[in-house]
């Protein structure tokens, strides 16, 4: 008799603790600052702001979250400095168990373009598979299934464009995930971009992983490789590393100051340019980001 297997990622989480590793914690593209707050009755609010380094311009957004999870609702309303207004309406477990519906909008008043996504997510013992209707792009629908047995990961995903009466895109995916490591191989795009990526725990302090990515379209050859790791310093802190083969070094320093507050700074090094007297375009980047939950 087999044991109950349990519910595998969804497909844009397939390779996600090597893409984690590699892509979170490193604030060297500007600054940001987010403040969190959260009302008794269950409403969450958020402040974001990004002063971005190299166009010197600030972006961010206010954010009111209300979570209701007696009856898996959360409703979620967004306001960005672009003017962009987004909303977000989450229904989960009421109609069966397993069951998700998410339907989001998003409005510009000045231009009155608008968009509008209704998502259907199922997710059981062993499979865990999307649909999602773009109303005013296409429409296209998107659906992406994966399968999981014994660690073994199996997933895909296809758009159909409803108006041209085609299959616009499909991937394929495959990996493993065990308690220690994870394994993961893509095939995007068609399957003309592939990616192998893998994520290792080497122990209770030191996380390890790499990714290399190859585009049988791409006017380079060769394949681009990235490679981190991430090392506790104590319960409060921890480093991380990377770099790329072109040569640029990325160093992470997260630290949470007390309870709620967190800071961490980036610093990205094109060591190929270390030696340049006026580096033409910005070479080396620093950054930092601050988050408050009170």
């Amino acid at each position: 008799m087999s044991l109950p297997q349990p519910v595998p990622p969804s497909w844009k989480d397939l390779g996600k603790s090597s893409n984690d590793l590699l892509t979170k914690d490193y604030p060297f593209f500007g600054t940001a600052l987010e403040v969190k707050s959260k009302t008794p009755s269950g409403v969450t609010f958020k402040v974001a702001g990004l002063r971005d380094s190299k166009s010197q311009a600030i972006n961010g957004d206010i954010e009111a979250k209300y979570s209701d999870p007696k009856n898996g609702l959360v409703f979620t309303e967004t306001w960005t400095t672009s003017n962009i207004l987004k909303s977000q309406l989450e229904l989960e477990n009421y109609l069966a168990k397993g069951l998700k519906l998410d339907f989001s909008t998003s409005l510009v008043p000045d231009s009155g373009s608008k968009s509008a996504l209704v998502n259907l997510v199922y997710k059981q013992s062993g499979v865990h598979t999307r649909g999602a209707l773009d109303v005013f792009k296409g429409p296209t629908f998107t659906t992406d299934t994966v399968f999981g047995r014994d660690g073994f990961l199996f997933g895909a995903e296809a758009a159909y464009n409803v108006t041209e009466g085609k299959i616009s895109r499909y991937a394929a995916a495959v990996g493993y995930n065990a308690p220690e490591y994870a394994v993961t191989i893509h095939g995007l795009n068609n399957l003309n971009t592939f990616s192998a990526s893998y994520y290792h725990r080497v122990s209770s302090d030191v996380e390890a992983g790499a990714k290399a990515v190859y585009d049988a379209k791409s006017t380079t050859s060769g394949v681009a490789l990235e490679v981190g790791t991430k090392a506790y310093l104590d319960s409060a802190a921890f480093v991380k590393a990377k770099i790329n083969n072109a040569g640029v070094l990325a160093l992470g320093y997260t630290q949470t100051l007390r309870p709620g507050v967190k800071a961490s700074f980036g610093l990205a090094l094109d060591t190929q340019r270390l030696n340049d007297v006026v580096p033409a375009g910005p070479a080396h980047k620093v950054g930092a980001s601050f988050t408050f939950e009170v």
